[in-house]
């Protein structure tokens, strides 16, 4: 009984990673894209910018130490 618990909390988990990894994710290409298309970005909007990359990729390590893909996940 405690095994099938398990499973079901590591998918309950895993598909909040995953939520969380596209909300990373989008933040982080709305403020690349931003700065692309700005011409002088000020210091907070660079520092913005890096904290969302930052955020990101440590939303993709930890969903590769748990073996979580987003293929097949719409």
């Amino acid at each position: 009984m405690l095994w099938r618990r398990k499973g079901w909390l590591k998918k309950q988990f895993d598909l909040k990673l995953i939520e969380q990894l596209q909300a990373a994710r989008d933040e982080w290409y709305g403020q690349k894209q931003l700065i692309e298309k700005s011409v002088e970005p000020s210091e907070e909007v660079l520092m913005t910018l890096h904290v969302a990359e930052a955020k990101y990729f440590f939303l993709m390590r930890e969903a590769k130490y748990r073996r979580v893909s987003l293929k097949g996940v719409k």
